[in-house]
């Protein structure tokens, strides 16, 4: 038998290296992770839209409940808090995306 006899389950690529056929079972694999990701997309929308509606409603209440003179303060100090977080957040994903 000659070397192209025996492959008969794969084929070869332009270097002439052997590739093997995706199975089905790598194809279920591939449309359950693009479906996490479409959910993971999902969630990540809902979350985005929750925090804008949280940034919205509590710079309404500092607006309402805060007097005038102290207002800028508190809005301040909110804006801050909510930096420091988002910094926070994605040092963290930096660092998983890394490795450091």
């Amino acid at each position: 038998m000659s070397e192209t006899e025996t492959q008969t389950d794969s084929s070869t690529d332009d270097e002439g290296e052997a590739v093997t056929p995706p199975r089905d079972d790598d194809t279920g694999g591939r449309v359950r992770r693009y479906a996490n990701y479409a959910v993971l997309l999902a969630l990540g929308l809902l979350a985005f839209v929750a925090v804008i509606q949280l940034y919205l409603s509590v710079s309404n209440v500092i607006r309402i409940w805060i007097s005038d003179e102290y207002r800028s303060l508190f809005q301040a100090a909110f804006n801050l808090v909510v930096l420091l977080a988002a910094g926070i957040g994605i040092t963290y994903q930096l660092r998983r995306l890394y490795g450091s």
